[in-house]
């Protein structure tokens, strides 16, 4: 690589993180202001004791994927597409649709990565810890271990170099991922009718919050992150929880303390094996009657 074609790499991927970062800022202070003026549940436990780890722990993801991949998804798309790797260019495919299969492309491959990590017991014990928060808010949609994150990368990376992905589709979707994730994470009530218009389009908090229920049926459902089509098309899909978004138990059996919010604690809880405490109904999995 010439010094001068290093150096408009740099400047791409410094203008990617930039466009991310604004993206990421905008949505989650817009979805704060929304929860408090219109929120959809009352909070179990108090912001000042889940925010701090919640948000401490996406500013150590970025950190370490920046230090341990710094090329990312948008890295090896640019490679791909100064050397024509993948499945798009061998196919001449245009810009416009290259860019949309991506995006729609990488929506299915995340659903199906959220579907292993929940089927995989050294997988689920990684993303168990997204699902252990006692409340569920917009930052609940920041809250992954580290180790899961790059396992996430990686596995982009590796669909991006076999489509060819241009970069563009690849910033619209990590754009879009980041933004839906904290949107339908958010403690936001919508006007019903509004709600069954939008989950048809795009995962609605309502939709994604049966997700976050501690029974482990409808933990087993609405895997979707972005688009709410997958979950549909292939049997996931759980309309509502069956006590109701007021009446529901947000979070996991085996963490029920608060004090487990605090960042170290994250950090170690895909390690720790805590005694299962009883809730009405719940169905643990088998790793975790241990």
């Amino acid at each position: 690589m010439t010094s001068a074609s290093a150096d408009l790499w740099e400047r791409l991927l410094a203008s990617e993180a930039v466009v991310r970062v604004s993206f990421f800022l905008g949505v989650l202070v817009l979805m704060m202001a929304l929860e408090a003026a219109f929120p959809r549940r009352a909070r179990n436990v108090s912001r000042s004791r889940r925010w701090p780890g919640n948000l401490g722990i996406v500013v150590l993801d970025s950190l370490i994927v920046r230090a341990l991949v710094p090329m990312a998804a948008v890295g090896v798309a640019m490679i791909a597409e100064a050397r024509e790797w993948g499945l798009f260019h061998a196919l001449d495919v245009p810009l416009f649709w290259a860019a949309l299969l991506t995006v729609l492309v990488l929506d299915l491959v995340i659903y199906l990565q959220h579907v292993m990590f929940h089927a995989v017991p050294a997988l689920w014990r990684l993303h168990r810890m997204h699902h252990a928060d006692l409340d569920i808010d917009v930052t609940t949609g920041t809250r992954f271990h580290p180790i899961e994150i790059l396992l996430s990368m990686i596995i982009k990376m590796a669909v991006v170099a076999a489509l060819g992905a241009p970069a563009i589709g690849v910033v619209i979707f990590e754009v879009l991922l980041n933004a839906t994730s904290m949107f339908n994470h958010a403690n936001l009530k919508l006007p019903r009718r509004l709600d069954r218009v939008l989950r048809w389009l795009v995962v609605t908090p309502d939709m994604h919050r049966v997700h976050h229920s501690a029974i482990r049926r409808e933990t087993d459902s609405n895997f979707g992150f972005n688009l709410p089509w997958w979950d549909r098309l292939l049997g996931t899909y759980r309309d509502q929880p069956e006590k109701g978004h007021d009446g529901m138990t947000i979070g996991l059996t085996i963490f029920r303390d608060p004090g487990a919010s605090r960042l170290d604690k994250l950090l170690i809880q895909p390690f720790l094996n805590p005694p299962r405490q009883a809730l009405p109904d719940e169905d643990a999995r088998p790793d975790e009657l241990k």
